[in-house]
């Protein structure tokens, strides 16, 4: 499946969550490119669109294949071969860094906003692809700390893995293509430029203004 771009991508993805329309629910973005879809499935929802900040941790040389996945208040998933291969030194190192980045996009994005609670709602989990599925899986266990009442990843594509890594944790995954020959989120876009912080912040007041 080929989408034009992260828009286009979203569309289709909210026209596939009809179900969830009238339900109270928050839709959880994972920044950066995530945002796109997530404001288009909360539109399409009536739904308030939230962040969930979780950073990759690519192995060495291959940066945008995940190794670890870390959230803001440090907390770290890992697929456990990869991560016993590293350099426990050079990990904690990138650890580090990425949870730093994590606060620093929550201040730049949100710019104080209290995160919104998913506690008796229905949680919404919004990407533009999964490739490995650690970020998500983090989220998805952040958001379980909040005992929202249903947990739904949406994303336009994954991969094998990570599909049924998903399946396994969320009470819902909606998937658009899952491919078992998956090779990266980007070949499944004609543009797939990189989001800047100013579009990320843009959506967000977007979003604010039409709730």
């Amino acid at each position: 499946m080929l989408f034009k771009d992260r828009s286009q991508a979203g569309k289709v993805l909210a026209g596939s969550l009809d179900g969830f329309i009238g339900q109270d629910s928050v839709v959880y973005a994972l920044p950066r490119g995530g945002v796109v879809l997530g404001y288009e499935v909360a539109r399409h929802l009536d739904a308030p669109l939230d962040l969930l900040i979780t950073r990759k941790i690519g192995y060495p040389g291959s940066r945008e294949c995940a190794v670890c996945a870390i959230s803001e208040d440090g907390e770290m998933i890992c697929d456990s071969l990869g991560a016993s291969r590293l350099d426990p030194v050079w990990l904690g190192v990138r650890a580090e860094e990425e949870m730093e980045e994590a606060n620093r996009r929550r201040r730049a994005y949100l710019e104080g906003r209290p995160p919104l609670n998913a506690g008796g709602k229905v949680a919404i989990v919004t990407d533009d692809g999964m490739a490995t599925g650690l970020t998500v899986l983090l989220a998805i266990m952040v958001l379980k700390k909040q005992h929202p009442k249903r947990i739904v990843v949406a994303v336009p594509v994954s991969s094998m893995e990570a599909a049924e890594r998903i399946r396994r944790e969320a009470d819902e995954l909606f998937a658009l293509d899952v491919s078992p020959d998956f090779c990266s989120v980007s070949e499944h876009y004609e543009e797939f430029a990189q989001l800047e912080d100013e579009d990320v912040i843009r959506l967000l007041k977007a979003a604010e203004k039409r709730e």
